[in-house]
């Protein structure tokens, strides 16, 4: 009887395995598809809006009948509305469940990231208000869009401000699925938004190149009259007219920033924070903070500098024009040169003192990661277009081997700023017990009595004495301490650390970490000065006339519309990037 019993049991067990398996694969399943499947479907439905945009800007490039800038407005004004509709459900339906604390990613965004990003609207309202102005000059010829389209992007950008700074944190667990689309369409909203000022910006200076190449005796070059067709009503638009393009590279990195911070926020939706990630960062020590900054400031100076004498030089005459772009090569060789040295410093401190590598999921760091290996890729197609141009060109005027020179540092100062900040961004703190210790410090109340077995001073410490660094991030820290950003609400735990009092407090960092805050601070300045430079005209690339030469007018421009707004976007995110190196070290 034991002999047919045994074959039917291990039939029988290794049926309920198979059928565990497929429960466990159909749970597995069911659980994931809808989430990737949202993925997938709101990834396509915003890249099919940005290319819709994107071919309704070529056919406005093309300068037909057919297609004219209102209608390109028009579809932006509405997905402008479309995304106001939403982030006001959003808001509403986030009061409603005022009882339910959401759960926060803390590195999502800082405090002084926003702050830089208020700014930057605050320019862009103003951007605004110099267009409505203008329409109101012209709004007897111009399409009543004209004076709609600006209205309506104050509204847009005041209101995403706002969510900016209450909501930019939180991960998303209801509503998934619509959730993903309502965040996608906003950032997709925001490159396009990118897209148009890019393209109004390269219009406006190529027009002015070739005004400049026709007052040297340059023909068959075709300048698009950008004026209204009929005379001005008030004494100001040719003041709103010219003031727009000084204030068009804050309203682009203004959209191009909002759609990264976006983007992060769609890719926390649905996430499961883990609480050890979700720490708060101690307050940064800027003890020896000399060299770093001075250096800064020259480099900032000397920029300023060689941008009033590159502008006003270049309109001139051809040797004038010679010896400004000659000035900016050398200017640029010099920059480079320290920035490559800088950087090569920190990765030669960070070989001396290896540290394991940090390898928690952060979506943010990510896609910091990704945008700076991304927007160096226009610089660098630039860069060796220009060595090409110099070692092909027949020419020879007095910056050849300079430019040749500029080009190649460009790369070479890329390539070793990234491997600096990603490191940076990426090493494990040496001192991460102490730190941990600190990260769970901070506590609602401004003064907190303590049972520490080191007896406090009078039993009552000042915590805002204590940190006087921490500045705006005390809100956050109280959200921290609270519960609100795991969803929970926990006690605050008395302290069994010992709290050093007065002058212990602080602690001086070490030689190294004073080195590389100096050389973050540097670079920071650094990438300031080569952002203000192309933003605001010096454009050598434009003007020398070797790559032009050898790839003629039309690729060369289609290259430079492309490379430089990326080039722009790199230094901009590089001054983000290095801020957060300088907070880390």
């Amino acid at each position: 009887m034991a002999g047919p019993t045994g074959p039917s049991t291990t039939s029988s067990s290794s049926s309920e395995r198979e059928k565990k398996i497929f429960t466990k694969l159909k749970v597995s399943l069911t659980e994931d598809y809808p989430q990737k499947n949202a993925e997938i479907l709101s990834g396509q439905y915003g890249t099919n809006l940005l290319l819709i945009g994107v071919s309704l800007m070529l056919a406005i490039a093309h300068h037909g009948a057919s297609v004219k800038e209102e209608h390109l407005l028009s579809f932006i004004t509405t997905l402008m509305i479309l995304q106001l509709i939403w982030m006001i459900w959003y808001i509403v339906s986030r009061d409603r469940q005022s009882n339910l604390q959401p759960e926060k990613d803390v590195h999502a965004t800082t405090c002084w990231i926003r702050g830089g990003l208020t700014l930057l609207a605050l320019l862009s309202l103003i951007m605004d208000a110099f267009r409505i102005g203008y329409f109101v000059g012209y709004r007897s010829c111009v399409s009543a869009v004209l004076g709609v389209y600006p209205i309506i992007h104050a509204t847009h950008t005041i209101a995403q401000v706002h969510f900016l700074w209450f909501h930019i944190k939180d991960v998303i667990k209801t509503f998934e699925t619509f959730e993903r689309f309502g965040v996608i369409h906003a950032v997709f909203t925001n490159l396009l938004l990118w897209c148009n000022g890019v393209m109004s910006e390269a219009e406006h200076f190529l027009n002015n190149h070739k005004r400049r190449l026709s007052s040297l005796g340059y023909v068959n070059l075709t300048i698009v009259d950008m004026e209204p067709h009929c005379n001005c009503t008030t004494s100001a638009c040719s003041m709103f007219s010219n003031s727009l393009y000084y204030l068009y590279p804050f309203n682009i990195e203004y959209h191009i920033f909002v759609s990264a911070m976006l983007f992060v926020m769609w890719k926390n939706i649905g996430r499961s924070i883990d609480l050890q990630y979700n720490r708060k960062r101690p307050a940064t020590r800027t003890q020896g903070l000399v060299v770093g900054p001075i250096l800064g400031l020259v480099a900032l100076a000397s920029t300023i500098g060689v941008l009033v004498v590159y502008i006003i030089h270049v309109e001139e005459s051809m040797d004038t024009r010679e010896s400004a772009i000659a000035m900016f090569y050398c200017y640029g060789i010099v920059m480079l040169v320290f920035m490559c040295s800088a950087g090569a410093t920190g990765l030669l401190i960070y070989r001396a003192d290896p540290m394991p590598m940090d390898t928690t999921k952060n979506p943010s760091r990510t896609l910091d990661t990704e945008i700076l290996f991304g927007s160096s890729v226009g610089s660098w197609l630039m860069s060796w277009c220009s060595v090409v141009a110099v070692t092909a060109s027949g020419s020879s005027p007095s910056y050849r081997w300079t430019n040749l020179m500029y080009s190649l540092l460009i790369v070479l100062e890329k390539y070793i700023q990234n491997l600096f900040i990603i490191e940076s961004l990426y090493r494990q703190r040496e001192d991460g017990e102490r730190e941990d210790a600190e990260a769970a410090g901070p506590v609602p109340e401004i003064f907190s009595v303590t049972s520490s077995l080191a007896p406090p001073y009078n039993g009552i410490i000042n915590r805002a004495y204590e940190n006087p660094d921490k500045g705006c991030v005390t809100l956050e820290n109280e959200q921290v301490e609270n519960g609100q950003v795991y969803g929970t609400f926990s006690p605050r735990k008395h302290s069994a650390v010992p709290l050093h009092i007065g002058n212990n407090v602080a602690e001086t960092p070490s030689k190294k970490r004073q080195i590389l805050k100096n050389i973050a601070v540097f670079l920071f300045m650094c990438n300031i000065s080569l952002w203000i430079l192309p933003a605001f005209g010096c454009r050598p690339q434009y003007d020398n006339g070797l790559e032009q030469e050898t790839f003629g007018f039309t690729i060369w421009t289609t290259v430079l519309n492309f490379a430089v707004p990326m080039n722009l976007f790199y230094r901009m995110h590089s001054v983000a990037s290095l801020f957060e190196v300088f907070r880390r070290v």
